[in-house]
């Protein structure tokens, strides 16, 4: 590749750019895990993840990708065989379907089409039929990040409850937290399953359980194997601050000024500029004459947009042109949508003029790989965004 000037426009969903503060927290020097200073280290970002997640329940942070988070919320609740209901809403719903395959797991997979998040309809009347209540749990990807679905968690809950099931529900918030609104304790969800590298803005490295009364009583008494993820060895020396192995130290700094970036700009603050950022991307699309993936408007996720390619152009090679001329990287399609969207993240340390340019390289790169569109989505972004501070006042008030 050729050295280009300027700096690199990381606009994947994830991982996000690290702000300054964050990468000036990271390189502090180590200190000893087992000291005073660490413990108050560690009681701080426990305390401020609490806070993130909404939640006045147990946190736990794990050395680990979200992958290391899904395993961790199976294993300290579930059993061998037991049933769980999932919903195949895009790549990341599969991946979390094949692990609980290989922990054994009896999974219903209730179909979907990649272009709408779960149907909370669906997994009522799924829930409904089990009159020996065999599901234990429901599991639901938040934000799916293949696809740019958001799935309404809280209408999930009022289903399960209004079959008056007894099941779990885990919910994956690895592309949402702190880019979405989300609320753990608020809409009865009983394993929160997330990650460092994406709303948080951090490194990849970190991975996160929330864990409700409910979900830790099933700890107690589920039969799955476990040591590394056990919450109970986890639990007992965070109550002081310390973990049971070597914790990553320096992420955890990383942590502790992510969790201050994002309340010192309020939480309703961030997410209103999400969604506004998110409604200006969409009004570029649409003036491309370009088709947005997902297909209902209450699903839109505020985190990105999935772009369908026209027939007979392939996404990928748009995407390699893009960063070979304007040295910015977009999203892939995965598995059954590769080759044919690209992704654009906004999320993290994002604000009109990131999105602009982000904006202006794809209509470049449009008229460069000669994808059949219209000018001016970058017009109707700016046009769309109008003053985003009263916008996002008006949107954090809502």
């Amino acid at each position: 590749m050729t050295t280009q000037q300027g700096r690199h426009f990381l606009q994947i969903p994830g991982p996000s750019p690290v702000p300054e503060r964050i990468l000036r927290a990271l390189s502090m020097q180590v200190i000893d895990h087992r000291g005073p200073e660490f413990g108050a280290l560690g009681r701080e970002v426990l305390a401020g993840c609490q806070t993130i997640f909404k939640t006045s329940g147990p946190v736990v942070i794990y050395p680990s990708s979200g992958t290391g988070a899904w395993e961790a919320a199976i294993v300290n609740t579930l059993s061998p065989g037991d049933k769980v209901l999932m919903v195949e809403t895009g790549h990341f719903a599969t991946l979390w379907r094949k692990m609980a395959g290989r922990w054994g797991l009896d999974v219903d997979f209730l179909a979907g089409d990649w272009r709408h998040g779960a149907d909370p309809a669906a997994i009522e009347a799924k829930l409904a039929e089990d009159k020996p209540k065999s599901i234990k749990a429901v599991m639901v990807v938040h934000n799916e990040t293949s696809t740019g679905v958001i799935s309404r968690i809280a209408e999930i809950r009022k289903a399960i409850d209004k079959a008056n099931h007894p099941a779990l529900l885990m919910v994956d918030t690895i592309s949402s937290l702190g880019s979405a609104d989300y609320r753990h304790e608020e809409w009865g969800v009983d394993v929160t399953v997330s990650c460092s590298q994406k709303g948080l803005m951090l490194p990849p490295g970190l991975g996160f359980t929330a864990i409700s009364d409910k979900a830790l009583a099933a700890s107690k008494t589920n039969k799955m194997p476990r040591s590394y993820w056990d919450w109970e060895e986890m639990l007992k020396p965070n109550a002081n601050g310390f973990f049971p192995y070597t914790p990553a130290t320096n992420l955890l700094y990383g942590l502790r000024e992510a969790i201050k970036i994002l309340l010192e700009e309020g939480l309703d603050t961030v997410f209103a500029r999400h969604q506004h950022l998110a409604a200006a991307t969409r009004a570029a699309v649409r003036a491309w004459g370009l088709e947005i993936l997902c297909l209902e408007p209450a699903e839109y996720s505020p985190v990105l947009t999935a772009i369908l390619m026209p027939q007979g152009h392939d996404a990928d090679q748009f995407r390699a042109l893009v960063l070979e001329k304007y040295n910015m990287s977009l999203g892939a399609g995965l598995t059954n949508l590769a080759g044919k969207v690209f992704r654009i993240g906004h999320l993290g340390e994002c604000n009109e003029l990131t999105l602009i340019g982000t904006l202006g390289g794809v209509e470049m790169g449009l008229a460069a790989a000669g994808v059949p569109h219209k000018a001016g989505g970058v017009l109707a972004a700016m046009q769309a965004l109008g003053d985003l501070n009263t916008a996002v006042s008006q949107l954090a008030a809502e």
